[in-house]
């Protein structure tokens, strides 16, 4: 099977995120991983652009009554790269993380 995108991880954001999850939700994350990769159209269910935040996509994940969201940014068109995650537990995504994604994600553009 063809891969049509390229998972990489910024720095330790990610691993600091998913360590601590139960083994049934990394499975899951990793299943959405593994979807991103290999489909030509992400379905908006799994991968999303942030809304007034530039080049900041969020990767989706719902397991059981639980959502999490995974920040991303495009490289190459190919590359995606992983930033921070969270647990969601309101309707809204807080700023605070939006912020950090942000962050990290010209902190990377900046070391490129």
């Amino acid at each position: 099977m063809e891969t049509k995108r390229e998972i990489v991880f910024y720095k330790h954001y990610f691993e600091d995120f998913f360590m601590p999850l139960s083994e049934k939700v990394k499975n899951k994350i990793d299943e959405v991983l593994f979807l991103i990769t290999i489909l030509e159209r992400v379905p908006a269910k799994f991968l999303k652009s942030v809304e007034g935040r530039k080049g900041l996509y969020e990767i989706r994940v719902e397991y059981e009554s639980n959502i999490y969201r995974i920040f991303c940014c495009f490289d190459k068109d190919r590359l995606v790269v992983l930033f921070n995650g969270f647990q969601k537990k309101t309707q809204k995504t807080p700023t605070k993380e939006m912020n950090k994604a942000e962050e990290i994600m010209n902190e990377y553009l900046n070391d490129k």
